[in-house]
């Protein structure tokens, strides 16, 4: 059987060194299938893919938007390690509404970065503190949106980008 999934994501720049060396060393398997990243909206929520692509090529923002993050945590029987966002994401949010078309979200999507997945790696309590000695993010821009794929639980695809950053230059006469 042929199995794809699709979803919206948001890539994290590769100047964040220590998110993908903790990645790297710790969830090696996650670390090769997906690059570090925040996921916007997962498959079920983008089953009308043209549509939500015409929304994404009309966003014209002037600035990235910004996601604030806290300290790393465990989750999933604390197998799982994540750097969960602040809560005043708004930004996110907010782009996530206009993507999927909607004025009040159905779902909530709450924006985190995994550094270790708990289907294919396990957190000790030495692991733990070692990630939390690391310097990591408070905080991030991002100015694009990837359209990316997985077939049959192999590596993810990126099939297209979307810049959603416009510098609107105006011409005067």
């Amino acid at each position: 059987m042929n199995e794809i999934r699709k979803q919206l994501t948001l890539f994290i720049e590769e100047s964040n060194v220590n998110i993908e060396k903790i990645r790297a060393e710790f969830n090696p398997e996650q670390h090769n299938l997906i690059s570090a990243h925040i996921t916007l909206c997962r498959e079920d929520e983008i089953e009308s893919i043209d549509k939500i692509i015409q929304r994404i090529k009309s966003i014209t923002l002037k600035k990235p938007i910004r996601i604030g993050f806290k300290s790393v945590e465990r989750f999933a029987d604390e197998k799982g390690i994540l750097i969960p966002a602040t809560d005043k994401n708004i930004e996110f949010r907010e782009l996530r509404k206009f993507v999927l078309g909607q004025t009040k979200l159905t779902k909530e999507q709450f924006p985190h970065i995994t550094l270790m997945h708990p289907r294919n790696s396990t957190c000790t309590d030495e692991i733990f503190e070692e990630i939390k000695k690391q310097e990591l993010p408070t905080e991030l821009l991002f100015d694009r949106i990837s359209l990316i794929e997985q077939k049959n639980g192999g590596k993810w695809k990126v099939i297209k980008e979307f810049n959603i950053v416009k510098n609107i230059v105006q011409h005067r006469l």
